[in-house]
């Protein structure tokens, strides 16, 4: 597919999923101004460097996470060069060892599948569920890439 920027949601929407358009809805419904750029699906890292030159725009590592327990999920928002340190990560928020949480809590939460982890699946966490989790270096950055539930 050869990849295409869109002011907004992309102008064919066929193909989408229910997720992907819910985002689109929120978006445009909360006047949040965005571009979508379409594209095949990115993998690893490198891949997503590919995509962010094509938007000049950060892209982030994204990672769905739960305590031991699986009582508390986390998605964590964080640069995609900087290695994940779950020790340290446990002690900052008080949280017992932390690990990946599972697929199905992921689709359950967030209506995500694995691959395509994004801050935009928190508009389908309707009992607030998950908590938001970001490092200090997303924060200084004035736009970032992300899924809108889809990879």
């Amino acid at each position: 597919m050869t990849p295409q920027l869109h002011n907004g949601r992309p102008a064919t929407l066929e193909d989408h999923t229910e997720s992907e358009l819910a985002v689109y809805d929120f978006l445009d419904e909360h006047s949040i101004a965005y571009q979508t750029l379409t594209h095949d699906p990115a993998h690893t890292m490198e891949q997503c460097d590919a995509v962010r030159k094509l938007i000049d725009a950060p892209v982030f590592k994204n990672l769905f996470l739960c305590n031991r327990q699986q009582t508390e999920f986390y998605l964590l928002v964080m640069p995609s060069d900087k290695p994940f340190k779950t020790k340290y990560l446990s002690a900052q928020i008080g949280s017992a060892r932390l690990s990946f949480a599972s697929d199905d809590a992921m689709w359950e939460y967030l209506r995500i599948r694995p691959g395509a982890v994004s801050p935009m699946g928190l508009i389908h966490d309707e009992r607030k569920v998950v908590h938001l989790l970001v490092d200090k270096e997303v924060l200084q950055e004035q736009y970032f890439a992300c899924h809108p539930c889809v990879n």
